[in-house]
């Protein structure tokens, strides 16, 4: 396949350029796996101010109330209790995959700034090569260049218009936190997927935002500010959030 590097200032910016990317050069492919077709690329998408404004893109699968779960599972593993429990089809999350390794990776930065062993990798050979839901983020790095954190990811396979602009947004609030451990600011954030792809089903949709949102309307009407208006509107779901943990480890006895 061919690979495509796709550049953005900000991550709705880059987002909305790799969905246009998708549409006009993906190949479809057979997915027997899901009996259906794919739209797909390999790409890697970088971001050079993956905290600037405005930082939330509307052509996303999911509202404040998703985003932000995500972001909690992310960096606070709240579901990580539920790995291997009832009916859960899920062996692994990616928080407890990175989470051990991540002191490693802050002390390793600490130790020699301009390291290049601050990495983790999340794939685990035994566990994924045997599941039916193997892992798709397989590494992590981190790397202070220019006095800035840098972040780059590389996933296995990747749901463009359902999951990446949650990943990744989840992934460089990350970012965020491990900069401020390092008292670094935040550098760019690069993440790669081997296949980068929209499913059959949602090629109505993924064409949609790409001919008449986002190649006829000013980005600037495609975004939403986090500060200020949408973190404020996820955080009004903590309490829902919370109860949906507490429903969860009552039906799996967990305390």
């Amino acid at each position: 396949m061919e690979e495509y590097l796709i550049k953005g200032r900000t991550l709705p910016e880059a987002y909305h350029k790799a969905l246009v990317t998708l549409e006009e050069n993906g190949v479809i492919v057979d997915c027997p796996d899901y009996d259906q077709k794919q739209k797909e690329i390999t790409g890697t998408i970088h971001v050079s101010e993956p905290t600037a404004e405005n930082r939330i893109s509307k052509l996303c699968i999911g509202g404040p109330k998703e985003l932000r779960q995500y972001e909690l599972e992310i960096l606070d593993g709240i579901l990580d209790f539920i790995i291997g429990k009832g009916d859960n089809l899920w062996n692994y999350t990616y928080h407890d995959r990175f989470a051990p390794w991540l002191n490693f990776v802050i002390e390793d930065l600490k130790r020699e700034r301009y390291s290049r062993r601050a990495a983790i990798v999340i794939r685990d050979n035994e566990a994924d090569s045997k599941s039916k839901h193997p892992v798709c983020l397989q590494s992590i790095q981190f790397m202070i260049r220019q006095d800035r954190l840098d972040m780059f990811v590389e996933f296995r396979s990747r749901d463009l218009p359902e999951a990446f602009f949650m990943n990744a947004f989840a992934l460089t609030r990350l970012q965020e936190k491990v900069a401020v451990e390092l008292e670094v600011p935040v550098g760019t954030y690069s993440d790669r997927s081997i296949s980068l792809h929209a499913y059959e089903k949602n090629f109505e949709i993924t064409t949609d935002w790409v001919e008449k949102h986002i190649k006829v309307r000013p980005h600037n009407e495609l975004v939403y500010p986090y500060e200020g208006y949408y973190k404020d509107l996820m955080a009004e779901s903590d309490e829902e959030i919370a109860e949906m943990i507490a429903a969860k480890k009552a039906q799996y006895g967990v305390k």
